[in-house]
């Protein structure tokens, strides 16, 4: 059963800062909503009942921010959490994927063995932009064998059209 979200109750705890992180640039800053117990746990909560309880053996969180909401989602499904992180940040052997960016390159690893062949895996961020290190997300997953059952954001930017780059369900609790 999916639960009923007022997005509006979520949207009151997003602020905006104007020319961060450079000028032009309106960035939705999340954290006065995961301070906040009611709207944090909405949020979780929600994103657990869109993806059904027993459907998901890993959740996958994007550094950095995606570990706030990943974790307490894979604790919900009784799953296992598996950190994606910038290159050089695990330790052991890692798979990983470089993508492109608007201003560059970022690249992005998991463990080898964290994801075993046919696991069902949740990927959660805070923002989809432009989809880029989402889509290379989707890919490392691939790579070892997950079958990625969807994706799960916060916010989703939805000018900058990086629903596009998914090929698989996603979710948002907030689009602007």
């Amino acid at each position: 059963m999916e639960i009923q979200l007022d997005p509006a109750v979520l949207a009151d705890k997003v602020r905006d800062v104007p020319d961060y992180p450079k000028p032009g640039v309106v960035f939705k800053d999340v954290t006065p909503l995961l301070g906040d117990h009611v709207s944090f746990s909405t949020a979780v909560d929600w994103l657990v009942t869109r993806f059904g309880r027993g459907t998901v053996d890993k959740v996958v969180g994007i550094e950095a921010r995606g570990f706030i909401l990943a974790a307490p989602v894979a604790y919900h499904f009784g799953a296992g959490f598996v950190p994606a992180r910038k290159t050089g940040k695990l330790p052991g052997e890692t798979v990983s994927v470089t993508y492109e960016l608007e201003y560059g390159h970022e690249t992005l690893e998991l463990h080898r063995d964290a994801i075993a062949p046919g696991e069902r895996v949740l990927i959660v961020d805070d923002v989809l932009a432009t989809g880029g290190t989402a889509a290379a997300t989707v890919g490392l997953v691939e790579q070892l064998g997950g079958q990625v059952v969807g994706l799960g954001f916060l916010i989703e930017l939805g000018f900058l059209e990086g629903a596009k780059r998914l090929t698989h369900d996603h979710v948002s609790l907030l689009t602007y």
